[in-house]
């Protein structure tokens, strides 16, 4: 099943084993890239994903097709992981721990100063996105890390183009303010909307 068309018509059709592993393979890294901006700790990031995969495949059959599967699963992965941050938080039990696994998984043959200075830069911006509102740091992370245009963030989000360039530039402002007060001086990281 190479689209998500085909999934949606093998699932309603009643091939729904195939059609729920096509569904959480082809989905699977989206939905863990939008959690883990929220949660910031793997094992939590996993918690959410597993939740929203449950979610989305119990609303399926009943997809109305008004927006794209993308859109669908991001609203879903946001409210996931907000209820998920609202709980820990009223249990005080949130935490930023740095993710072992992704530390690991860097690649070996690399200079061991290069992956210490990126090790030290990915806690560094871990933590500074935690100070962040939520919307900004949001737009910081789509158009950063996942490097959405403008376009493909507004139909995710549902929010202007001209709202999340001015989130987007606010937390560049305050991630280059917090590095000013750090030992980090990245050159790669700019506020421009090219």
């Amino acid at each position: 099943m190479d689209s998500d068309l085909q999934i949606l018509e093998a699932y309603r059709s009643g091939d729904r084993e195939q059609a729920s592993n096509a569904f959480v393979r082809r989905h699977q890294r989206f939905v863990y890239g939008i959690a883990r901006r929220y949660m910031l700790d793997h094992d939590d990031t996993q918690d959410v994903v597993q939740e929203v995969m449950i979610r989305a495949l119990g609303a399926l059959a009943t997809f109305q097709q008004q927006s794209s599967i993308q859109t669908w699963l991001y609203r879903i992965t946001v409210n996931v992981a907000t209820s998920a941050l609202r709980r820990a938080r009223v249990r005080g039990m949130f935490r930023i721990d740095s993710d072992v696994e992704h530390h690991q998984s860097r690649d070996v043959g690399s200079a061991p100063d290069q992956r210490v200075l990126e090790d030290d830069l990915t806690t560094f911006l871990d933590n500074v996105l935690t100070t962040l509102p939520e919307r900004q740091r949001e737009a910081f992370c789509m158009r950063y890390i996942d490097e959405l245009s403008y376009a493909e963030m507004s139909e995710l989000t549902g929010t202007s183009e001209g709202a999340l360039k001015a989130n987007y530039h606010w937390a560049i402002k305050k991630i280059a303010a917090a590095m000013k007060q750090s030992d980090f001086r990245p050159s790669t990281m700019t506020s421009s909307d090219e």
